[in-house]
């Protein structure tokens, strides 16, 4: 006797996506599925191009830094962080902590 396997959810087969289209249909109305449709696609080709972008200034960078072999730093901003003193942290005491007069 093989041992049960659980369940597992895939990619819905035509049965699943007839039943699907129904429901939307049902919900939206046959005048406002092409609407739908339209919109939703002009939104993830809206999100492909932004994704692409996002990658080209990613290379872009790294091809650039990769060229100029080291870092270059701004003397500017070496000399302030080595004269900015770090910021003491101000310790409040609790009330039931304080000392209180006897």
């Amino acid at each position: 006797m093989q041992p049960m396997l659980p369940m597992q959810f895939g990619i819905p087969g035509g049965p699943e996506l007839l039943i699907i289209l129904f429901i939307a249909v049902l919900l939206f109305g046959a005048n406002k599925l092409p609407k739908l449709a339209r919109a939703s696609g002009e939104a993830m080709g809206e999100f492909k191009r932004g994704r692409q972008e996002l990658e080209d200034e990613i290379k872009r960078g790294a091809t650039e830094a990769s060229e100029s072999g080291s870092r270059e730093v701004d003397p500017t901003l070496e000399s302030e962080a080595e004269t900015e003193p770090e910021p003491e942290l101000e310790t409040t005491e609790r009330p039931d902590e304080a000392e209180v007069p006897s």
